[in-house]
C-alpha cells in the first residue's frame, strides 16, 4: 500500500471527487480526515470506507470559514500526530457560477468562484503546511478544470478561478519544496458519473435541445480515447502523486484532461 501510515485531510469529502480520492486513500493505508459542508455525506462516506477496512473519520467543515479550518487542522495533528496530506476538493453548486452570457454578468456572480474557490485553497494549504513544513515533509494538493486553460461561453469566474489555483500551486511549491513540502493539481475534465456534470448539462446543454446522451457523447468525443475519464482513474493518480513514489513531481498541475487538452 502506497500511502500506508500516512495522514490524509480531504476537504470535500461528501462529493463525488472527494469521495472517491478518500476511498483510494484509505484502500492504500491512509488514515483518511474528511470534511465537508454537510455533515451526513461526510458521515457517510466515512462509515462506508471503514465497512470495507480502511481509517476515516468525519467532520462538517466550511473551508471558507478561517478559524474553523484552523481548529480543525490542529485537531487532526493532536489525534494522529502530524498531517502527510491536504486535499482540497471543495466545490460550490455551478448553478450559482455557470450559463450568464457575459454582458448579462453581475459583479457578484463573476466574483463568487474566484473568491470562494482561491480563498478556500488558501487557507487548507495554510493549515497544512504550518504544520508539513517544521517536519519537512508532506503534500498539498487540489484539483482544478479545463477552463482554467481553455475557453468556454458563459462561465463566468469559474475559468479564472481554476486558473488561479493552478497559479498558487506553482507559487507554494516555489516557496515550499526546499523544505520538503510538495504542491501538485490536478485537472479533470468532464466526468459523467458526477453530479457537477449533471449540473453543466442542465445549465448549458438542455436548454439547447440536447439529450444527457447526446452531451456525454461530445465530452467523450473531444478527447483521444474517445470516452470519458472515471472518477477512479482521477483517484487513481491522486493516490500515487500524494505518496512517496512521486517525490520528484512538484509546482504543476496533472493533465487528466483524456488528450483534449495539450500542455
Amino acid at each position: 500500500m502506497i500511502l500506508e501510515n500516512k495522514v490524509a485531510v480531504v476537504y470535500g469529502g461528501g462529493g463525488f471527487i472527494g469521495s472517491a480520492v478518500a476511498r483510494e486513500f484509505a484502500r492504500e493505508g491512509a488514515k483518511v480526515f474528511l470534511t465537508g459542508h454537510k455533515r451526513a455525506q461526510v458521515e457517510a462516506m466515512a462509515e462506508k470506507i471503514v465497512s470495507t477496512g480502511g481509517s476515516a473519520e468525519a467532520a462538517e467543515l466550511d473551508a471558507l470559514d478561517e478559524k474553523a479550518v484552523e481548529r480543525h487542522m490542529r485537531s487532526v495533528v493532536d489525534k494522529a500526530g502530524r498531517v502527510d496530506i491536504s486535499f482540497n476538493a471543495v466545490g460550490i453548486p455551478n448553478a450559482n457560477i455557470l450559463g450568464v452570457p457575459f454582458e448579462k454578468l453581475d459583479l457578484e456572480r463573476f466574483s463568487l468562484p474566484i473568491a470562494a474557490y482561491t480563498t478556500s485553497y488558501f487557507l487548507t494549504a495554510r493549515a497544512a503546511a504550518k504544520y508539513m513544513l517544521p517536519n519537512k515533509s508532506g503534500v498539498i494538493m487540489t484539483v482544478s478544470a479545463l477552463p482554467a486553460r481553455q475557453g468556454s461561453a458563459t462561465n463566468g469566474g469559474y475559468g479564472p478561478a481554476q486558473a488561479a489555483k493552478e497559479q498558487l500551486t506553482r507559487d507554494l511549491s516555489f516557496e515550499f519544496a526546499r523544505q520538503g513540502v510538495r504542491v501538485v493539481c490536478l485537472r479533470p475534465h468532464a466526468i459523467p458519473e458526477s453530479s457537477t456534470m449533471k449540473q453543466v448539462f442542465e445549465i448549458k446543454g438542455k436548454p439547447t435541445g440536447m439529450k444527457w446522451e447526446q452531451f456525454a457523447g461530445v465530452l467523450a468525443g473531444n478527447t483521444h480515447t474517445k470516452r470519458a475519464m472515471t472518477l477512479d482513474e482521477v483517484a487513481n493518480v491522486a493516490a500515487f502523486v500524494a505518496s512517496d513514489k512521486a517525490s520528484g513531481l512538484t509546482g504543476t498541475t496533472i493533465n487528466l484532461c483524456m488528450g483534449i487538452l495539450d500542455d
